[in-house]
């Protein structure tokens, strides 16, 4: 529902240039009230820090550090 509903408002406000879909695959997890502020900080500097490292690169390093399952 959250991906539809975000996905629903960010077209109909014009938000993006571009239509906005989502991958039928995606990752979402909480935080605690006390780490917005580090998550914030991320999201901001996102762009940036992809340009120095690419999404598949951290998403792997992050299943690695944190032993997610990749099956």
């Amino acid at each position: 529902m959250i991906k539809g509903e975000t996905a629903n408002w960010v077209n109909k406000n014009g938000v993006l240039q571009c239509k906005l879909q989502w991958d039928d695959e995606y990752f979402a997890d909480s935080v605690s009230e006390d780490k917005l502020a580090i998550v914030r900080n991320y999201i901001s500097g996102q762009e940036a820090h992809h340009r120095k490292i690419i999404f598949v690169e951290e998403y792997n390093h992050f299943l690695q550090t944190f032993r997610f399952d990749q099956g």
